[in-house]
């Protein structure tokens, strides 16, 4: 039975080559959409953290000393 030409080892190494390329290309579309995805999760948190010392009335330098004296007592109670 005839089967179909036989690719020399530089053809294969060139389809390999232009294999990977292509899925480098698509891993950094990949990242850059997961960078993005992570971005507006960090605006999200922002946001409701934003929400949260506007509804509480706090500013950020009470809100960051209350967070710090937490942080302190609760280490010391470990």
């Amino acid at each position: 039975m005839a089967r179909g030409q036989r690719r020399t080892i530089e053809e294969k190494i060139a389809e390999k080559e232009e294999l990977i390329a292509s899925l480098r290309t698509r891993m950094k579309s990949e990242q850059s959409e997961l960078d993005a995805l992570y971005k507006e999760k960090k605006n999200r948190d922002l946001d409701s953290l934003n929400q949260l010392l506007t509804a509480t009335g706090l500013d950020i330098g009470e809100a960051s000393d209350i967070l710090q004296d937490y942080i302190q007592n609760h280490a010391s109670q470990s």
